[in-house]
């Protein structure tokens, strides 16, 4: 079986939460059977990039989670279906829903609560390894699952979208750089996030969305990611031609997230410029 990149290559934190999913993944393995069986009465998928897409706006995919090694805690006592629905009610094209339980809080059973409470996309947000993974996440209710470029390799990346595309999901495929991006593209992505974060410092800078687009070509779906706090950011990224904006932390932090996720969705996008 292929295997993820040497942690090695990796910075501090995402090297030790790779280490630690490894571990969950193995534990999962004696459920290969189980999770094959219990796909045919899985929810139906929905079209998690039809969902997304729009000629005029930029999509908004809001995010549920209660906190991150980056930002601390966050929203520790979330609820989960009043939030979920707000941002439906708020104009949220999808959601996403982290489900990593060690440095998020996260679970398939936030999961399972979003997917029962709303009728839009749901993106499984983790740190996704290995197949098995992905079947889980079908079962749970998703419809679309998160590869990370930075920890998994080329034959392995191809292979876990594949195994999206094979069971109805999307794979929204991240990437941080130049060399990511061409990797991604090079495997057959079809939606490319865009993170503004870089996982080795944690700093954000929405110029790494402007720099990537140029070198995107024009019929792959973009999604920012990360560092989008107000209704100016997500202008100034629909105006470089951004498909999408996910955003999760400043949603979470307002008084009223419906009203926060109302702000930042249906900004006008523009035709992604060409260099």
């Amino acid at each position: 079986m292929p295997e993820t990149q040497c942690t090695d290559s990796l910075p501090g934190i995402l090297a030790e939460i790779v280490e630690k999913k490894r571990g969950e993944v193995s534990a999962l393995r004696p459920q290969a059977n189980r999770l094959e069986a219990a796909v045919s009465n899985s929810p139906v998928v929905r079209d998690f990039l039809s969902g997304i897409i729009s000629s005029k706006h930029v999509s908004l995919i809001a995010e549920c989670k209660r906190r991150s090694p980056g930002a601390g805690l966050i929203r520790p006592n979330l609820e989960l279906d009043t939030v979920s629905r707000s941002y439906e009610e708020g104009g949220a094209a999808a959601l996403s829903v982290l489900t990593d339980a060690p440095y998020f809080g996260g679970s398939l059973e936030d999961l399972r609560v979003v997917r029962e409470t709303t009728g839009i996309p749901i993106l499984r947000k983790d740190f996704t390894l290995d197949p098995l993974q992905i079947l889980e996440a079908r079962v749970a209710g998703a419809d679309a699952v998160l590869l990370i470029v930075r920890i998994l390799d080329d034959e392995l990346l191809q292979r876990l979208i594949a195994e999206a595309e094979a069971l109805g999901m999307a794979a929204l495929v991240e990437v941080h750089d130049e060399l990511e991006l061409k990797r991604a593209l090079e495997v057959g992505a079809g939606i490319i996030g865009i993170n503004n974060r870089d996982l080795a410092t944690f700093t954000t800078d929405l110029d790494t969305t402007i720099r990537l687009l140029e070198g995107v070509p024009e019929d792959i779906f973009v999604v920012s990611e990360s560092g989008i706090r107000v209704p100016e950011d997500v202008t100034r990224l629909g105006s470089a031609g951004v498909d999408a904006v996910l955003v999760g932390e400043s949603l979470l932090r307002a008084s009223d997230s419906g009203a926060a996720a109302q702000e930042l969705a249906r900004v006008p996008k523009a035709e992604r410029s060409r260099g």
